[in-house]
């Protein structure tokens, strides 16, 4: 297919513009076109002067203007790939850019082959993804609230002594405050509201969440990922929908660098130096993955809420949740006692709980395949 390309076109999209540049196959100079409104019909009319849509290959930097563009042109015709940012080689003496220069640059690399392509998800996965971080948001928010609400009674005195806020036994100690002045007491019902309003959101975005899950295509792999302790539905849910195919990683060490959790390291000659995890990449999936690590200083056990989410999958699924939790927990009992910050701990856990989650994935790749056989 690379062979019947004649052109390669590289796109600086903006919220309200699209540069566009072309390098010809072969050896010719890359070349700016011009820029044109971000709207799919002056695109088409642009491109359609290169040549037809088969012979034309388009590629644009993946951001905020997500993967609509892509659709677009591939909904015409056009082969069109979203490239991670990440990946671009730059000269470490070019310091200039500007729209033009990007958009011959990706018009190079694209004719080179040196770029790194980003899958674009179909329209339910995205679909499913955005509610996730929908209710991540409501989370946050909620969260939030809490806070301006404790900062507020913390300044007047209040502190709560029960064992766990925002139960209902806290609920009733808030029930029971008097502030001194009407206007305090104004601040503090509003806070309250809030903090209610923020729960509700979150509740019923949990429940469209559960609807919505119903009869997806990663359902199976959904539940699969939940055998593990420390993931939910909900942190399945947003590791099937933030990495979408697992079976793009020929290594579980590749997801783990997609999910930033590898340690940075600088070496030269015999020094050797390895710093703080790279945080690249999908930084959604990462979250779930470093809460649910905290579960593992705990002793290996099948809880009565693991035991209902492992019911009805296979013996090789349980298997690798009951070996995570054997070989996580040990680990963390030895870092622990190497007297290892526990931030530390939690996310060396993380990492090699990343590996599990590929193996059950990939498990669950291989049954669907014979099935469909």
């Amino acid at each position: 297919m690379k062979d019947a390309i004649t052109s390669y076109v590289g796109l600086d999209v903006h919220t309200n513009s699209i540069c566009i540049a072309e390098a010809p196959a072969g050896q010719e100079v890359p070349h700016f076109i011009g820029t044109v409104s971000a709207h799919i019909g002056p695109l088409l009319k642009s491109l359609r002067n290169l040549g037809s849509p088969n012979a034309i290959q388009v590629v644009y930097e993946a951001g905020p203007n997500g993967y609509a563009l892509a659709r677009e042109l591939r909904a015409h015709g056009y082969q069109c790939d979203v490239i991670a940012p990440n990946k671009l080689v730059r000269m470490p003496g070019d310091r200039i850019k500007t729209d033009r220069r990007d958009a011959i640059a990706l018009a190079r690399l694209a004719r080179s082959g040196a770029l790194v392509k980003v899958p674009v998800p179909d329209d339910r996965d995205e679909a499913i993804r955005d509610l996730c971080r929908a209710r991540e948001d409501a989370v946050r928010g909620r969260q939030k609230a809490r806070q301006q609400l404790k900062a507020l009674l913390l300044r007047h005195g209040h502190r709560y002594s029960g064992k766990t806020s925002w139960t209902a036994a806290h609920e009733r100690y808030l029930s029971g405050l008097t502030l001194p002045h009407p206007a305090q007491y104004i601040a503090f019902t509003e806070y309250r509201q809030a903090v209610a309003e923020g729960n509700e959101r979150v509740a019923r975005l949990t429940d469209a969440l559960r609807i919505q899950v119903d009869g997806w295509r990663l359902k199976p792999l959904v539940t699969a990922i939940m055998t593990l302790r420390g993931i939910d539905f909900v942190a399945a849910v947003t590791l099937c929908s933030e990495v979408i195919d697992f079976a793009r990683f020929a290594h579980p060490k590749s997801l783990m660098n997609f999910l930033g959790l590898v340690p940075s390291e600088y070496s030269t000659g015999d020094h050797r130096r390895q710093g703080p995890i790279t945080r690249t990449g999908n930084g959604h999936a990462r979250r779930i993955l470093i809460e649910a690590a905290w579960n593992y200083r705990f002793t290996p056990r099948i809880s009565r809420s693991l035991q209902l989410r492992q019911e009805g999958q296979p013996k090789v699924v349980r298997d690798i949740s009951w070996s995570a939790q054997q070989r996580l927990s040990k680990r963390y009992v030895k870092m622990t006692a190497r007297k290892v910050n526990p931030n530390k701990i939690c996310v060396a856990i993380a990492r090699e709980l990343t590996g599990f989650v590929w193996s059950i994935a990939r498990q669950v790749t291989m049954q669907s395949a014979k099935e469909h056989a």
